[in-house]
């Protein structure tokens, strides 16, 4: 079975949309998107990229607790940048993130296309923060829930969660110590 579509003059190709303009196959990756308030920085998808492309800086602001003997320390983003010449959109990145700050767009505009004499390509594959959090706009949403499947935590707004480690017969090495 052939996933090509044909074009206005009836050819068929991969990556053709049938109104004629190149497409990409619908389960291809795209650019990715940063959602900048979900980022904490604890630099797992730089940590966890195979080939070190995304860049990551940040430094500490001390926050006030009032009624607390200690103030708080929280990581602030600085840069996060991600160079697309040695990305392998392998994903890992994405899968890796615990707090869903990086997804998939449907956007394949990437930087990189240089000037007329193709000066300043290279440079330009690097997309930084403001480039990625751009692209937040592209990502699809989820796909549906089955019929059967309990609604997701963050349409349930009552439903308490249960904040217990370990799993059944066996306790948690984080919580419930005492």
């Amino acid at each position: 079975m052939s996933s090509a579509r044909p074009t206005p003059d009836g050819a068929t190709g991969p990556g053709h949309t049938p109104g004629g303009s190149p497409g990409v196959p619908a389960r291809s990756r795209g650019a990715l998107a940063l959602v900048e308030a979900n980022c904490t920085v604890c630099m797992l998808c730089a940590r966890e990229c195979p080939d070190w492309c995304i860049h990551i800086e940040s430094h500490t602001e001390t926050v006030p607790q009032p009624g607390r003997a200690r103030d708080r320390r929280q990581p602030v983003l600085d840069r996060f940048a991600i160079d697309y010449g040695q990305c392998l959109y392998c994903g890992i990145c994405v899968e890796v993130c615990p707090f869903d700050a990086l997804h998939w767009a449907e956007t394949h505009d990437y930087p990189g296309t240089g000037g007329v004499d193709g000066l300043g390509a290279t440079s330009e594959l690097v997309a930084e923060r403001e480039d990625l959090m751009a692209s937040v706009a592209a990502v699809p949403p989820p796909p549906p829930l089955d019929d059967g499947a309990e609604p997701p935590p963050e349409r349930v707004g009552s439903r308490s969660r249960k904040v217990s480690g370990g799993t059944s017969g066996r306790p948690s090495t984080l919580f419930g110590r005492t």
